[in-house]
């Protein structure tokens, strides 16, 4: 193993060493109340890490009904969402002329808060089903799409669209025509654009769908929870949902990271 080996390997475990000991040492003060103190909170709106573990255990067949319905959203709203800004990134590619404007349109809606985006969306979907879990099914679906393709319809095109010029010029040197060269030079010079994309949309996925989840109108999914909870001042509870949010958001994230080091193996 040469040193450039060494230096890598060292890098990504300080990477995650630093962040798992930051952890570490957040919940041995949260569990000796040494943070209650700092922060000037009780047990009661800040529970016990003990606790808020036993808790999930002895709900664990409620939470996982509510984490099912809740992965439904974020999965399902980050694959369409994805899907179409990429394809909304091909179409400003093929179309210069009409893409930027439809970029531009795309990237104002980064400006507006998921928190006024959920309701109206709420609204809108109203005649979707006269069933009121499969609507509001559909809201919560739609909002976080559309947080999902701002990402990826903007780091699609740069991957499209930055590429080297002396690869461009090579084709074309070989008499490649259009299609060849964004089949065989652009799409795959976009890979790691799309797992940059997805490495904002993976989080942005999981805050929005439970953003939506507290203005939807059927009471399901971990957001919901999390809001209801607070409303009845079950805090303990709520602490429980929220760091059953916490799981899903790093288990999404670690599984991403592990999909990009294969597909991006070897790519330097």
């Amino acid at each position: 193993m040469n040193s450039k080996q060494l230096r890598i390997n060292k890098s990504a475990v300080t990477t995650i060493l630093y962040p798992v000991l930051f952890g570490v040492i957040v919940i041995i003060l949260w569990q000796t109340q040494v943070l209650h103190a700092i922060l000037g909170t009780d047990t009661f709106t800040l529970p016990l890490p003990g606790h808020v573990i036993s808790i999930i255990g002895d709900n664990w067949a409620s939470i996982m009904n509510n984490v099912s319905a809740t992965l439904i959203v974020i999965l399902a709203g980050l694959g369409l969402g994805s899907l179409a800004g990429y394809l909304l990134g091909v179409v400003a590619t093929v179309f210069p002329k009409w893409g930027a404007g439809g970029l531009t349109i795309v990237a104002a809606f980064n400006a507006v808060p998921i928190i006024a985006i959920a309701p109206i969306i709420n609204n809108l979907t109203k005649d979707f089903s006269p069933q009121a879990d499969v609507r509001s099914m559909y809201a919560k679906i739609i909002v976080v799409m559309l947080v999902c393709m701002i990402a990826m319809s903007i780091n699609a095109y740069r991957g499209f669209t930055e590429v080297k010029p002396f690869s461009e010029d090579l084709m074309k040197s070989y008499a490649a025509g259009k299609r060849t060269i964004f089949f065989k030079l652009r799409v795959p010079n976009c890979v790691p654009y799309v797992f940059t994309a997805l490495r904002v949309s993976v989080p942005a996925a999981v805050i929005s769908a439970l953003i939506s989840e507290y203005f939807a109108e059927f009471v399901i999914g971990v957001g919901r929870q999390i809001r209801e909870n607070i409303v009845q001042s079950q805090y303990a509870t709520a602490w429980a949902y929220i760091l059953v949010a916490c799981a899903i958001g790093i288990i999404m994230y670690v599984v991403l990271l592990i999909v990009e080091s294969i597909m991006l193996k070897g790519r330097k």
